[in-house]
């Protein structure tokens, strides 16, 4: 093959890397604002205001531990729910804050659950876990079935990171389709844990 011809394919696999790249970090539009009753902050950040949230899906099964968890069992806490892969680049830069912020506010009544995806040995998600000293709860989902539960139109995970919010009533408040540093995070539980 001349170099000539080769010079689109190495074209189209640069497009499709890039597409592959931004997937990771960068969320989607399908369910956007429209008509969804959500807002989207400067920040990234989709907000919904109560009495207008949308109920989370039932996210039960195996933890990356071997542990049942339901999320179900956190109604009237504060739920950060975290969807995660260990061979995210942005995933591994934000878990320390995750975890940090995790410690700083468990005793204020807020819950941290991951949701592990994409990764076919449960072996590399606990390693992931491990290595950055992550001690809450995740999920492992590796065939993605979990983030199908989402309902179109809500605040789904469309992206991996994603970081949604679930108040205490098992609703649906904020979501943010990007890594988090740990002010980001902090400013997106803080108006959800203000709620009584």
């Amino acid at each position: 093959m001349s170099a000539a011809s080769r010079a689109p394919l190495t074209l189209a696999g640069a497009v499709v890397a890039a597409l592959l790249l931004s997937a990771c970090t960068s969320g989607g539009t399908s369910g956007g604002s429209g008509g969804t009753g959500f807002v989207m902050g400067e920040d990234g950040i989709a907000t919904v205001k109560k009495g207008q949230r949308d109920a989370a899906p039932d996210l039960s099964g195996e933890t990356v531990d071997g542990e049942q968890l339901d999320l179900s069992s956190y109604k009237g806490k504060v739920v950060v729910l975290n969807v995660w892969g260990s061979w995210c680049a942005p995933c591994r830069v934000e878990a320390p804050a995750f975890e940090k912020v995790y410690q700083d506010l468990k005793k204020d009544g807020v819950e941290f659950v991951g949701i592990n995806t994409r990764d076919a040995k449960v072996e590399s998600a606990r390693a992931f876990e491990e290595d950055r000293g992550v001690t809450y709860p995740s999920l492992y989902d590796p065939a993605g079935k979990l983030m199908l539960r989402f309902k179109k139109g809500t605040l789904n995970p469309q992206a991996i990171p994603s970081t949604l919010v679930i108040d205490r009533d098992g609703k649906l408040a904020a979501r943010s389709l990007a890594a988090l540093g740990e002010e980001s995070l902090r400013k997106m539980i803080a108006p959800v844990l203000a709620e009584k």
